[in-house]
């Protein structure tokens, strides 16, 4: 691994880092700054939400208002060098949320799926898809039909 390549990966995960401080405290610029302006964002395998960042802030903010608490982990990077300009990173998350109207907190595990460029103004993704994989305490309809385990592979 040389330098360059360390550097991005750090960039990259200062920007993994902005987009859970951002949503966490309904910082919309610090979650914008993650992507490009036109940048793919796709959360259809949990809610029915895809758009540019200006598209997902219009939903969040009023979503994220009158959430009591949130808290993302980031974790577990995996990248993949398609080119000195392109990253695919592979991310893990766990996200407990205190959500209006739901008794006890709500967990929520899985990946996301980033394409990041580099770009005048640093490493940013310019493509993100959510994978949920299970989540505990969910609201009816959220996410994946019978993800609402225990664990993986619960009963």
């Amino acid at each position: 691994m040389d330098l360059a390549e360390t550097g991005a990966r750090l960039e990259i995960q200062q920007q993994l880092a902005n987009y859970a401080n951002g949503v966490d405290h309904s910082d919309w610029e610090l979650y914008k700054s993650v992507f490009t302006p036109n940048a793919d964002i796709d959360y259809t395998e949990s809610i029915p939400l895809r758009g540019t960042p200006d598209d997902i802030v219009k939903v969040f903010n009023p979503i994220f208002e009158t959430t009591p608490w949130a808290q993302h982990y980031i974790t577990n990077f995996s990248y993949d060098f398609v080119g000195p300009d392109r990253v695919n990173v592979k991310a893990m998350f766990y996200n407990p949320t205190q959500l209006l109207n739901v008794d006890g907190v709500s967990h929520f595990y899985g990946y996301y799926d980033h394409v990041f460029v580099k770009t005048p103004q640093g490493w940013k993704s310019e493509h993100l898809v959510e994978h949920p994989l299970w989540q505990v305490n969910a609201p009816a309809g959220f996410g994946k039909p019978g993800a609402d385990k225990v664990r993986p592979g619960a009963s």
